[in-house]
């Protein structure tokens, strides 16, 4: 108890480091990490195709596919030009592992960056006061930018993957009377994917303001000859 009224004794609102690089870029890291994995979770898209056969009529094939995109889950039928049960066709692909391991990036940086913007604005003289908060602040900046820089990357080629697997030009390969109709719309994972790499800009640009806070940045020591000439008029014989 008495530590929880240590805590938010010491708790004092300052906006000032907003206005600072460390903070600012902080604040862009969360807003950008929200719309990465907020992109790619929840995502379902259609692909469709119709069935010409001779003497009937016109019908629809419709491949539904979502987050986390395990493609061989979800079904779709082609109906046949005879008269015969309906075959039960299925995507092809997993492609789960890249999209969730994205998605988690962007959640576990989400909370991070929370985590930090209430320690930076209410509790400024304690991540100030020794160099370990700033030692530890700057690992786990430089952490998360290789985390990006993987992720993004191993999302970029999945959903490269996701756009052939699920493209009407593949799905005709299994459907003779099938003509394409309407491809799925992927422009927000193609988002998703820019958001990945600018958090990759912006976790990697943030370590050197975070840097310059830890023991390890030092002011360059002005040489004896500049101190000198900075004391007072240069003399003449």
């Amino acid at each position: 108890m008495d530590a929880v009224q240590k805590l938010v004794s010491g708790f004092k609102l300052d906006l000032g480091p907003l206005k600072e690089p460390i903070g600012f870029i902080r604040l862009l890291e969360w807003v950008f990490a929200m719309f990465a994995f907020g992109t790619t979770g929840g995502y379902s898209g259609t692909t469709r195709l119709t069935v010409e056969c001779p003497d009937s009529e016109t019908q629809d094939v419709v491949a539904v596919f979502g987050y986390p995109f395990r493609l061989s889950a979800y079904p779709y039928t082609i109906p046949p030009c005879i008269q015969a049960p309906a075959p039960e066709m299925f995507l092809q692909g997993d492609f789960s592992s890249s999209a969730e391991f994205f998605v988690c990036v962007g959640v576990f940086a989400f909370l991070y960056c929370i985590a930090t913007l209430v320690l930076y604005l209410g509790f400024q003289s304690v991540y100030r006061q020794t160099s370990r908060g700033p030692t530890i602040d700057l690992l786990v900046t430089a952490s998360f930018a290789f985390l990006w820089l993987v992720s993004s990357s191993a999302w970029g080629k999945g959903l490269t993957d996701i756009k052939w697997a699920t493209s009407t030009e593949h799905l005709l390969e299994t459907c003779l009377h099938c003509k394409a109709k309407d491809e799925p719309s992927i422009g927000r994972l193609n988002a998703s994917v820019i958001f990945g790499f600018l958090n990759l800009i912006l976790w990697t640009g943030n370590c050197w303001f975070i840097y310059k806070e830890t023991q390890f940045h030092k002011d360059p020591i002005p040489s004896n000859s500049s101190v000198e000439a900075g004391e007072g008029p240069a003399s003449y014989s």
